[in-house]
C-alpha cells in the first residue's frame, strides 16, 4: 500500500516490553530488532522493559503504560506461544477496551509464508486500551521482523493510504 508524501508524518510515541524468562536486556535481540525499527522509521522510543513471564507484572506495567500521555502505543515481544509460562496475550486481554483481530490473524497470514503451519503456535494480538495501542508479538527476531516490516511499518505511518492507525489515534477514546 502506498505512503502518500503530500502528507505530513506524525511520530508516535512507543514503548517496547520484552516478556521473557531466559534473557536479559543484554541479550535481547528481539527487543534490539524493534527499537532499531522504531527509530529507522522516525518513531519515538518512549520507554524500554524486560519482565518475566508473568501476567500480573505485565498487565502492571501495561497499566502504567497506559496512562502515561507521553505513550501512544506499546509493542511487546515474547510470551505468546502456548506453553504454560506465554501469558503475554492473557495480559494484553485483560487491559484491553478493544481487541483488534485482524493483527493477529494478519500476522500468522504472513508468518505462514515463512514458517509455514509453525505459525499456529503464535497467539500474537493487538488491542485498544484506554486510547492506546497494544501489538504482542512473538519473542523470536523473525517474528518482530515479520510484525514490524509486514504491519506496523506502515499501520503508524501517518502517511499510509487508504487508512492507517495513526490517524484513528485522536478518536480512540470516543463515547
Amino acid at each position: 500500500m502506498p505512503i502518500d508524501p503530500s502528507l505530513p508524518f506524525h511520530p508516535v510515541r512507543i514503548a517496547v516490553l520484552t516478556v521473557s524468562d531466559t534473557r536479559g536486556l543484554a541479550e535481547d535481540r528481539s527487543g534490539d530488532t524493534l527499537v532499531a525499527r522504531i527509530a529507522a522509521a522516525g518513531h519515538v522510543l518512549a520507554e524500554r522493559m524486560l519482565l518475566r513471564d508473568d501476567v500480573e507484572a505485565i498487565v502492571a506495567q501495561l497499566e502504567s503504560w497506559i496512562d502515561k500521555p507521553a505513550i501512544d502505543c506499546v509493542v511487546t515481544t515474547g510470551g505468546t506461544g502456548v506453553t504454560g509460562r506465554d501469558v503475554t496475550p492473557e495480559a494484553v486481554e485483560r487491559v484491553a477496551t478493544k481487541m483488534i483481530p485482524g493483527f493477529g490473524e494478519l500476522f500468522r497470514w504472513l508468518s505462514f509464508a515463512k514458517i509455514g503451519t509453525s505459525t499456529v503456535q503464535s497467539r500474537a494480538c493487538a488491542c485498544v486500551a484506554r486510547g492506546t495501542y497494544i501489538f504482542a508479538l512473538p519473542g523470536s527476531t523473525g517474528a518482530v521482523k515479520d510484525g514490524w516490516d509486514g504491519i506496523l511499518q506502515d499501520q503508524l505511518d501517518s502517511r499510509h493510504r487508504p487508512c492507517n492507525f495513526v490517524e484513528l489515534m485522536p478518536r480512540l477514546l470516543e463515547r
